[in-house]
């Protein structure tokens, strides 16, 4: 039986522990992670090993005796030395049943969850604030935070007695805001986004002599995080561990785990996927260069399970999906039809769009429905717009049926190329396409499902640009030229939808005679968005 572990904090990014090699193993299946894997992503290698200049600025709160040779921090000292189990408990490691069972791993998750904010994040701005000089506790402290961080120093503040202060962006869901100030701390709503937020803070802590509680790039930040490692390591048999996967936003955690896990598995594999921080912390990335083995990059697609985390909280169970299917070529003692490492989906669409054309004429559609009856059909749009054709868009959950030498996604190419080929040969004529990886059909062209116009010197282009109050007007404006008739294009196609992340996805037809076509190629390389995409449609 192979043995994994993971950590579980499902409101927030979450640790991972995965899997290990027991007696009775066919190792035929399953390669052990040990000794240290190689990069499976090009894109994303294992860190470098090269050492890294230390960050001694931020050191000044670490007293020589918890110093190493070179001066940096004593992590274990300092983990060991915590003050975080005056404010926080143990949490425990449970077994996640479903995902052992699909892969024939034994795999079990930290319940960070537990916490009394439902997030690690306590750990290390209590550490921190219990650490800071008599002075710094009576002035006060601040921090910009739109998330879990807030909430765990608004706790600290309140169980240590200190005043604190947290810049949120003008943004934020009323519901964050409204619980930091339940713990007593005062909020102060500043910026359309976090960076806006971050520079209020940094003006605030200046002019009114307060202490600035950073979210990870602290050493005694990075030690309370550092405490998971700890607890991981008195509740597990450490000979049965194969790898740990811990998601990585600006580091703390990934950092703090890092420093305390290597303390004895120099043989286990530490994995980390990443969140949505823009720059992880100097000393954090320090550490995670020497001490990380591999970074792994998920999709969005990765991320959807059946239940409903925060999708950060499902980073590190992607991930260790995503390595279980890579690394084995079908987990032993797992009931293959139930394998999929995740929700699968595939769309079917035609060769320049996101739908089947088969002759339009009554009963077809139904007809075309029927053709998927043995699958679970998660999406299904049609509009009529010829009498001679019609376009369907349909998703649909794979089976992913594996066998003894199939790994789970090579059954899924196999099983998708069966699909399209069974289309393909169904008397309706339907010719389907899969679409699946095309990320500008699922963002927007399965909502456009209206039909062709015959438009001239038609461009469609994919924008991406920053999601903040007026974001999108803005970027209206400056499309259509109200700013500038130098800039003015008709506008035939705008599909926009809010998808609750930090960017806002667009789509837009342009129409661009040959002769604008320079002048249109300088507007899009002058357009204040973020890395507008051009798509050949």
């Amino acid at each position: 039986m192979v043995r994994a572990i993971f950590l579980a904090e499902p409101p927030t990014p979450t640790p991972l522990l995965a899997g290990t090699c027991r007696s009775g193993l066919d190792r035929a299946r399953w390669t052990p992670p040990c000794p240290r894997p190689p990069p499976s992503n090009p894109h994303c290698p294992r860190p470098s090993r090269a050492p890294r200049r230390p960050p001694h600025h931020l050191y000044a709160r670490i007293p020589e005796r918890q110093r190493l040779a070179d001066g940096t921090p004593d992590y274990i000292q300092l983990i060991l030395s915590s003050k975080v189990y005056e404010v926080v408990k143990e949490t425990p490691l449970t077994h996640a049943v479903n995902l052992s069972d699909r892969f024939g791993v034994w795999i079990g998750m930290k319940r960070e969850d537990l916490q009394p904010v439902f997030s690690f994040k306590i750990r290390g701005a209590y550490n921190l604030m219990a650490h800071l000089r008599p002075e710094e506790k009576v002035s006060g402290v601040i921090a910009s935070s739109a998330g879990n961080h807030a909430q765990g120093v608004a706790m600290s503040a309140k169980a240590l007695g200190i005043k604190a202060t947290i810049v949120m962006p003008l943004a934020t869901p009323s519901i964050k805001y409204r619980n930091v100030g339940r713990l007593g701390s005062t909020v102060v709503l500043h910026g359309n986004d976090f960076d806006e937020a971050k520079r209020e803070c940094s003006r605030l802590a200046s002019e009114n002599k307060l202490t600035n509680i950073p979210p990870f790039d602290d050493p005694h930040v990075i030690a309370g995080q550092g405490t998971v490692g700890l607890e991981i390591l008195n509740q597990l048999d450490m000979h049965t561990l194969d790898a740990i996967f811990v998601c990585v936003g600006g580091g703390g955690l990934l950092a703090g785990i890092a420093a305390s896990a290597r303390l004895t598995l120099n043989e286990v594999g530490l994995f980390s996927d990443g969140t949505a921080v823009r720059v992880v912390g100097e000393e954090t990335f320090r550490l995670c260069s020497s001490l990380v083995d591999e970074m792994l990059l998920v999709t969005n697609d990765e991320l959807y399970t059946r239940s409903i985390p925060e999708p950060a909280g499902a980073l590190a169970v992607a991930g260790v999906k995503r390595y279980i299917q890579k690394n084995t070529s079908s987990a032993p003692g797992s009931d293959s039809s139930r394998s999929s490492a995740v929700p699968t989906w595939t769309s079917i669409g035609s060769a320049s769009s996101p739908n089947a054309p088969i002759s339009a004429s009554r009963g077809k559609l139904c007809s075309a429905s029927s053709s998927q009856n043995s699958r679970a059909v998660t999406e299904f749009s049609y509009r009529f717009s010829s009498t001679s054709q019609a376009f369907i868009f349909v998703s649909f959950r794979l089976s992913s049926l594996s066998s003894a030498t199939l790994s789970p996604g090579e059954a899924r190419r196999q099983e998708i190329e069966g699909i399209l080929q069974a289309v393909s040969d169904d008397p309706l004529g339907m010719k389907p396409r899969d679409i699946s990886n095309n990320e500008m059909a699922k963002s927007h062209a399965r909502y456009l499902i209206g039909g062709r116009v015959a438009v001239e010197n038609e461009r469609l282009i994919s924008f991406a640009f920053p999601e903040r109050p007026g974001a999108l007007r803005k970027f209206l404006v400056v499309l259509s030229g109200a700013e500038s008739e130098s800039t003015k294009f008709n506008i035939t196609l705008f599909h926009y939808r809010n998808h609750g992340g930090d960017l806002s996805k667009v789509l837009a037809g342009i129409q661009v005679p040959p002769a604008d076509q320079d002048h249109f190629e300088s507007f899009l390389e002058n357009l204040d968005t973020r890395s507008p995409m051009k798509l050949k449609m």
